[in-house]
């Protein structure tokens, strides 16, 4: 895909959710032309007056990988605390709710990274490996014998989600809930999930808390009953160890079903498509799995930018490569568009699985913040792909993806394929 730059640079308006419905050869043009022209720009925010809310004064849009690469280092001067997974300022007790550790500074987020860091150390992540590969081929042996099925659902989005519940305990007959929930959280700008007359911020409300309420039982259920899942480690101290809060915890568990359900789940379908749209890349990774997997994963993330974008605010006044940034003022890296920068990446528009260096910024900028979860999603990715470029070795997008209208997630809701029908190994 090669960017089309059909915007002027006075012409982009990131703000406006009719351009997050561009087609994205066009939302890449504009930020090329963003990172060329004004690659520290300053924004308007959008009106929410009609949901209560301030319109607030507006943002820094961060479009080169140097400057997001320098915020992520600075944190104690661009802070998330004040909201890093929104562009508009909401409510304190939203933020920490929907957010998590993602919107807290230290030493509220050193303290819960250290208590949710237990279960991803490498031999928690040991423990799900064999879990991961066989729920890999339950999944594909599922599809196996049609010859067609919708690849998100099917393909992509059990695998991240059947994890995660099988980490925190939760059991099979609310992965549903869990699914629906997690897509209406991260769909509120999508009129699929919020359809004329909603009110956004309410729906998210009503889908976090049945969330938060699905926690509340299972820290209840594992303080009477322990067991050996991630929410009995997390509530449940050894020695001097500290523990989450209901609170934290319903907090952590919805960060944890968005970030690392959703994510996960974009990045294989972003992955499929782009082999299918470059079928040497394919070949290539096909013939040598194992021998192409750590770059073939890493490019995928870098080609997916799951998560478009976060927040940070500023604690002092600051020069940012030039630009001079005043205490209070919002900036927003724009992860997608430091994933596209020539200064870093030859051919940013190529999809090449052995590229190396790769430094994108898929899992956030380097710093406190950088995803957690990263080796679990990476193990996901490559565990799933070895099961399709395997056993399906021939599948093919039949139709154009649908993709989510959204300036926060690079979503795709459906994506159809077909394959030749295959059969199952599992018993």
């Amino acid at each position: 895909m090669q960017p089309k730059r059909s915007l002027a640079l006075d012409e982009i308006d990131l703000s406006d959710i009719d351009f997050w419905s561009l087609p994205p050869e066009e939302r890449e043009g504009a930020f090329e032309t963003l990172r060329s022209e004004d690659p520290i720009r300053f924004f308007k925010e959008m009106s929410l007056e009609e949901l209560g809310l301030p319109t607030g004064p507006g943002y820094w849009s961060l479009t080169r990988h140097a400057d997001i690469q320098e915020v992520s280092r600075t944190p104690e001067v661009f802070c998330s605390s004040r909201g890093a997974t929104s562009i508009p300022d909401l409510p304190p007790q939203m933020n920490e709710f929907f957010g998590g550790m993602i919107n807290l500074d230290d030493p509220r987020h050193g303290r819960q990274r250290r208590i949710i860091s237990r279960g991803f150390t490498p031999r928690a992540l040991g423990n799900l490996e064999a879990g991961v590969k066989s729920r890999a081929i339950a999944i594909v042996d599922k599809i196996i014998e049609q010859g067609e099925c919708e690849f998100v659902k099917d393909i992509a989005a059990p695998l991240p989600l059947e994890i995660i519940c099988e980490m925190m305990g939760i059991p099979e007959s609310q992965t549903e809930m869990v699914f629906r929930n997690t897509n209406t959280i991260l769909g509120l700008g999508d009129p699929e999930f919020v359809t004329e007359g909603d009110n956004p911020i309410l729906k998210g409300m009503q889908a976090g808390s049945e969330l938060a309420a699905l926690m509340k039982e299972m820290a209840a259920d594992r303080r009477a009953n322990p067991r050996e899942d991630f929410t009995t480690a997390l509530i449940h101290a050894t020695g001097d160890e500290e523990v989450l809060t209901d609170e934290e915890l319903a907090s952590f568990f919805i960060l944890l079903v968005v970030a690392g359900n959703e994510t996960t789940r974009n990045a294989i379908s972003h992955g499929m498509k782009a082999l299918c749209d470059d079928p040497d890349e394919r070949k290539k990774w096909a013939d040598d799995f194992e021998g192409r997997a750590a770059t073939a994963v890493e490019e995928i993330v870098r080609w997916a930018s799951p998560v478009i974008f976060m927040r940070r605010s500023l604690t002092r006044d600051y020069v940012l490569s030039g630009t001079q940034l005043r205490e209070g003022d919002k900036v927003v890296l724009w992860y997608n568009s430091g994933n596209r920068d020539a200064e870093v990446f030859s051919e940013p528009y190529r999809f090449d699985i052995t590229r190396t260096p790769n430094e994108h910024v898929g899992f956030g900028g380097p710093g406190p913040h950088f995803c957690l979860g990263a080796n679990l999603a990476r193990r996901e990715i490559k565990v799933m792909f070895e099961q399709i470029l395997t056993r399906l070795p021939d599948l093919r997008i039949t139709a154009e993806p649908e993709r989510l209208r959204s300036n926060f997630i690079h979503g795709i809701k459906r994506m159809p394929c077909a394959y030749t029908p295959g059969p199952k190994l599992g018993g």
